[in-house]
């Protein structure tokens, strides 16, 4: 087992022990399994996975920082992380519409440029977990089951 701790400015997202986590880091996705070697990684937006028990649960992440201890400690530093069942997705939708179209405008000025590039991934990564989630959830209540 892993111990995995999620940590943002404002709370405490997970804290609990997990078989496997699946983060999203600047070199690519990567997995980590129990006796892990020490790692230290840049994160990115994009989904995080974890597995406890053989069922999957997931929630979405913004940039931070990874880090991989001994003794199977896994703390995640981001800046922003919530859950799909979170996520309002019509607040989701409109702020990636804001970021697209400030991609458009900012062509000529690359932080600005960047910047909306970053904003645009944060917000496709909200979306996508959040319609998992919304899927899952649909799954459950057509199987009879309300927990995910």
């Amino acid at each position: 087992m892993l111990k995995l701790k999620i940590v943002t400015p404002e709370r405490v997202l997970l804290d609990e022990q997990v078989d496997q986590v699946t983060l999203p880091t600047q070199l690519g996705e990567i997995t980590v399994l129990p006796n892990h070697i020490p790692l230290i990684a840049n994160l990115v937006s994009g989904e995080v996975r974890y597995k406890t028990s053989g069922k999957e649960n997931f929630f979405v992440v913004s940039s931070g920082m990874i880090e991989v201890k001994k003794k199977n400690e896994i703390v995640v530093l981001a800046e922003t992380a919530e859950f799909g069942q979170e996520i309002d997705v019509e607040r989701a939708e409109k702020a990636r519409e804001r970021a697209k179209k400030l991609m458009q405008e900012s062509y000529r000025d690359e932080r600005a440029f960047a910047d909306a590039a970053a904003g645009l991934e944060r917000h496709l990564a909200r979306l996508k977990v959040a319609r998992k989630h919304r899927t899952r959830t649909h799954r459950n209540l057509e199987s009879g089951t309300l927990k995910e």
